[in-house]
């Protein structure tokens, strides 16, 4: 036998996924680690140092290194290159806007169920719309879709002020306290039919919808204003939906470009 071969004591199976060998010199026994050499006296301390350091440099709950790897593998890689986008996207916590169950999964690639048929969009989504969103720092936005937030939460950091429209009271209410808390002063969120819109605060520089109709809302493209731009994911539940890019021009006639293939909960209307 093989008396320095690394990782495995010559009477015993390795337990402890660790870099080590042990090595003989004369009668002594010594354990090799990273490079340094302890007499046996030390061995077992050292065990117990590198089962604590192990279990102490798990991932689970370090969010900041999750969003970045979030950033750089699901949403750079798939061409998002807007700076500002980017850095608003490692910057806002999305585990905040998922339920307490899911918060392990909040920065894997793809939507999350959020309650009451809704969810939270795939991280590449809501970076995707942002960015053909082109919001400004002086633009006054429209979402339509509250949902947990997240997404307001993004705009918020980009627009002047975000109004936003939840059809479902308790996600409306909760969205509301949540954004409240983490200190986003410039959103403000209404439980009400996303299909009217909000005519009190109309016109709006900019109107995302993150749920999908079945064909574009004219009251929404109405409230937006001249040289305005919206993006909307459409279709029907089952059938095959894409998201548009609306601008509105100044001669007060739209144009529509059809970008990419989704899949959205669809968009409800109020009773």
């Amino acid at each position: 036998m093989d008396r320095s071969s690394p990782g495995r004591h010559p009477h015993q199976e390795r337990k402890f996924p660790v870099l080590y060998a042990y090595h003989y010199h004369g009668n002594t026994e010594y354990f090799i680690i990273y490079g340094l050499s302890f007499i046996p006296a030390m061995k077992w301390c050292l065990y117990i140092i590198l089962i604590i350091s192990s279990i102490a440099c798990q991932p689970v709950g370090n969010y900041e290194t999750l969003r970045m790897v979030m950033v750089e593998d699901q949403i750079m890689e798939r061409g998002i290159k807007d700076p500002r986008v980017l850095d608003i996207m490692k910057a806002v916590p999305r585990h905040e806007f998922v339920p307490d169950a899911y918060r392990k999964s909040a920065y894997e690639d793809g939507p999350l169920p959020i309650g009451y048929g809704q969810t939270i969009s795939q991280p590449f989504i809501v970076a995707f719309m942002t960015e053909h969103l082109q919001v400004e720092p002086t633009h006054k936005v429209l979402e339509i879709g509250t949902g947990s937030g997240y997404q307001a939460a993004v705009l918020g950091r980009l627009a002047d002020h975000v109004y936003t429209i939840e059809i479902v009271t308790e996600l409306a209410r909760d969205s509301k306290s949540r954004l409240k808390a983490m200190g986003y002063n410039n959103v403000t969120v209404l439980a009400g039919d996303g299909y009217k819109g909000w005519p009190e605060e109309a016109p709006f520089d900019r109107i995302m919808v993150t749920a999908a109709p079945e064909k574009i809302p004219q009251k929404l493209v109405d409230q937006l204003k001249t040289g305005g731009r919206m993006v909307v994911p459409v279709g029907k539940q089952f059938g095959i939906q894409y998201i548009w890019v609306i601008t509105k021009q100044k001669d007060g006639t739209v144009i529509k470009d059809k970008v990419l293939p989704v899949r959205f909960v669809p968009m409800v209307k109020g009773k």
